[in-house]
């Protein structure tokens, strides 16, 4: 493909703000500088005609939490990552204002380049014209009171997007373990303050996303949400039998809503085994979006890589594989008018339904 034509993209889901927050100097500037040790910075981004996605507010597992390598528990047919404890209220709050901070840092220090997308017509600008559109999204709930009384302050600071669950239980909802072979359906389905969190959130305008929900309260919210389906970073369980993947079942009530899979880079989601692997090939990424476009329509498949929050194919490497993954699908016979699409255009058409500017 002609790299000056390229269809731009719009992804699901990225960690580069855990990344920053992480980093000792917690300089912005690195990132439009090029930060080659993360998957994601302003110059390559441009190299892919990268020009926009999610962008993850998450609060990791503390210091105290055993790493899940130690957490991995190993049987004859695969293995499951034992779940993590639920996360202080304060502690996650904290570290979502401090991530916050450095993506409302991003934008201002950017000279223009990066703008946080608060409305539809901002995230049409941004992106159109050649900017970085960056959708703040809270993943894992934690640094939402139960009472929601603090959700329209996160609001008012750009947030558009939450992720009900990580991977742990807490006042919302249970999140399901790094599992395979097993199913999502691993636990009880929303509190009562999840469900009022979904509703809350189709109030305002906010995007629920039900990437890392378990089963039962992927159906809650199916049964409660007024807004299109929406799972930012998953891939098909069917395919791989994952905890963390979506059912068939599942997939074809995001497309009776309207809604979208976005397709995780996620090497153990994408061709999972018996043990944890560190590689997957880059057709593993297209395996999934056919095996999802063709049950459910290309209409309601997307890209949702989970960059900087996961390990991602080799062949991909970081946000550059992004022209990989374009020529892939267009020698798979994804025609032009598919491939924008997947590249961004069922991504606008969610977020325009969802959204209330």
């Amino acid at each position: 493909m002609n790299r000056q034509n390229a269809i731009p993209i719009f992804d699901g889901h990225n960690d580069v703000l855990h990344k920053l927050h992480a980093a000792p100097e917690k300089d912005v500037e690195s990132f439009f500088e090029g930060q080659e040790s993360w998957h994601l910075d302003y110059p390559r981004a441009r190299q892919a005609g990268f020009r926009g996605g999610f962008f993850a507010v998450y609060a990791p597992n503390p210091d105290s939490v055993p790493d899940a390598q130690s957490r991995l528990k190993k049987g004859p047919d695969g293995y499951q990552v034992e779940i993590a404890p639920p996360l202080d209220f304060e502690y996650a709050n904290r570290i979502a204002g401090e991530m916050i901070e450095n993506l409302l840092r991003l934008e201002k220090e950017s000279r223009g380049r990066l703008k946080i997308a608060r409305t539809y017509s901002d995230l049409e600008e941004s992106f159109h014209k050649n900017g970085l559109a960056a959708v703040m999204q809270i993943e894992g709930a934690e640094a939402v009171q139960p009472s929601l009384e603090n959700l329209a302050d996160y609001y008012q600071k750009g947030l558009r997007s939450i992720g009900i669950t990580w991977s742990r239980e807490n006042a919302f909802g249970h999140g399901v373990p790094f599992a395979i072979p097993a199913s999502p359906d691993t636990g009880p389905g929303l509190t009562e303050a999840g469900k009022e969190l979904v509703r809350a959130c189709n109030r305002m305008g906010i995007m629920v996303d039900l990437a890392h929900l378990n089963e039962k309260g992927f159906w809650d919210a199916a049964e409660i949400s007024q807004a299109p389906l929406v799972s930012s970073h998953t891939a098909a369980h069917a395919l791989i039998p994952r905890s963390r993947n979506l059912t068939d079942e599942q997939l074809k009530a995001v497309a009776e809503t309207r809604g979208l899979v976005g397709v995780t880079f996620s090497v153990n989601d994408l061709d999972g085994g018996k043990r944890p692997k560190k590689d997957a090939p880059a057709q593993a990424v297209l395996r999934h979006m056919r095996y999802i476009a063709d049950l459910i329509g290309v209409e309601h498949v997307a890209f949702g890589s989970d960059l900087d929050g996961t390990t991602i194919p080799s062949e991909v490497g970081d946000v550059t594989g992004f022209n990989l993954l374009r020529d892939l699908l267009q020698e798979a016979g994804f025609d032009r008018d598919a491939l924008r699409k997947i590249c961004y255009q069922n991504w606008f058409r969610v977020l325009k339904e969802t959204w209330k500017d």
